[in-house]
């Protein structure tokens, strides 16, 4: 895809050392982290209760898409979370979802921050070679947006209906992006695009582009929309070439969105440094969402050009809550992306991992109905994470179900998936 002259997906993590060394070391000292700061283990590398819980690996290599919802995995290296539990994060800025994919598959990455429906795809192999995956934690909740371009505005189209309107209209192909066939982006969109009775596989023009590339080629006119992570719909606006049709939380509150994944060989071999990771970025998020000023620290450390590579204010406005549609309209959203929540985001709940099968089921990227369950139980290491989330001191429910209400009146509640994939009037 064009991508304009500028390449923050390409952007080199070394070139910046120096830099970034100096921010780590004023954020861990202004968080109060520094070893011998009280914080159990910083000093002496770990807080296993026996040599048996030690990681076994130490140095665990962790992929990320530069979006602002990759914000806990950095934040626990940046802040020295990892040094609590005994392993040493390494970041690793990746240009797309297919080569996060690959190299999770490959092993060239230990775990990565990940779309939730990308896993599922590779573990029934409909995204590319099958393989078993494991979910360890939910990253954050909401904060995603479906964004359209100023010129389909200027003609009315400026939300859902508006689209649908125009679109009816206007006789023409209309081109739509989203970053991975399976994963969340997709799925939004094509929610989206049906909850407002246009059928994505029949009505429009679907095509994959990486987060950081979205901005760049609406600009050059490759398509008319797209749904990606922020801080890329932000930045649309900001650049003046689009606004924001729908936030992703408007189609579901509280939706699952990042999670951090691996494979389960990763976890069989290597099952405490799984842990320690998961714990690692489990007290990272807690962190974020503590305070406005950790937010703001937060925004300031990822804004660099060795993570999200974008101005601090384009990542600040959205993760504060404070939006606005390009088009005047300005408004603070209760339901923006949460890293923690008290603990609510983070849990793996078996009822979302199934939710992205049925609409994989309902979009014909599964030809059959899957065993909902018995795929969300495999892939979803609620033991692993309940180990984690001991070790930080965070409650989970109860129920590995959860109920929610969409956009368009359904019910999710992961009781009878197959009736739910089957039920939707417009699906493949």
């Amino acid at each position: 895809m064009l991508n304009n002259g500028s390449r923050p997906d390409q952007e080199s993590v070394s070139g910046n050392e120096d830099q970034i060394n100096i921010k780590r070391r004023t954020l861990i000292q202004s968080a109060g982290l520094v070893a011998g700061a009280g914080m159990m283990g910083l000093a002496t590398g770990g807080v296993w209760a026996a040599g048996s819980d030690k990681p076994e690996k130490e140095e665990v290599k962790v992929g990320f898409i530069p979006l602002t919802d990759c914000a806990s995995v950095v934040m626990a290296s940046v802040l020295g979370f990892d040094k609590k539990y005994g392993i040493k994060i390494v970041p690793s800025k990746e240009s797309s979802w297919a080569s996060v994919r690959d190299k999770l598959v490959n092993g060239e990455l230990d775990a990565a921050h990940v779309l939730y429906g990308l896993l599922y795809g590779v573990q029934l192999g409909v995204s590319g070679t099958k393989k078993d995956m494991a979910l360890l934690m939910t990253l954050n909740n909401n904060g995603q947006a479906i964004t359209l371009s100023k010129k389909l505005a200027d003609k009315g189209a400026i939300d859902g209906p508006g689209l649908a309107k125009l679109m009816r209209t206007d006789k023409r192909e209309y081109t739509f992006a989203q970053t991975f066939p399976t994963g969340t982006h997709a799925m939004w969109l094509y929610y989206w695009l049906a909850a407002n009775g246009i059928d994505p596989m029949k009505e429009a023009k679907v095509i994959t582009v990486p987060p950081p590339q979205m901005v760049a080629n609406m600009r050059v006119g490759n398509m008319d929309g797209f749904c990606v992570g922020e801080p890329w719909n932000h930045r649309a606006i900001a650049d003046g070439i689009g606004i924001t049709a729908a936030t992703t939380q408007d189609i579901w509150k509280d939706h699952p969105e990042k999670v951090l994944g691996t494979t389960a060989e990763f976890v069989q071999k290597y099952p405490n440094t799984a842990r320690a990771l998961t714990a690692a970025v489990l007290e990272a998020g807690r962190w974020i969402d503590a305070s406005l000023s950790n937010k703001t620290k937060m925004a300031e450390t990822i804004a660099d050009k060795s993570y999200v590579n974008t101005s601090v204010d384009v990542i600040n406005q959205r993760i504060l809550g404070r939006y606005q549609n390009g088009l005047g309209k300005t408004w603070d959203d209760p339901n923006y992306m949460k890293f923690f929540n008290d603990g609510a985001v983070n849990f793996p709940y078996l009822s979302d991992g199934m939710w992205f099968l049925t609409q994989h089921k309902r979009w014909g990227l599964l030809k059959a109905d899957p065993d909902y369950l018995a795929v969300a139980k495999a892939v979803n290491r609620i033991d692993i994470y309940k180990d984690a989330a001991a070790m930080v001191k965070v409650s989970v429910p109860k129920d590995a179900m959860r109920t929610s209400k969409l956009m368009d009146g359904t019910v999710w509640d992961g009781k009878n998936p197959a009736a739910y994939a089957a039920s939707f009037k417009i699906r493949a």
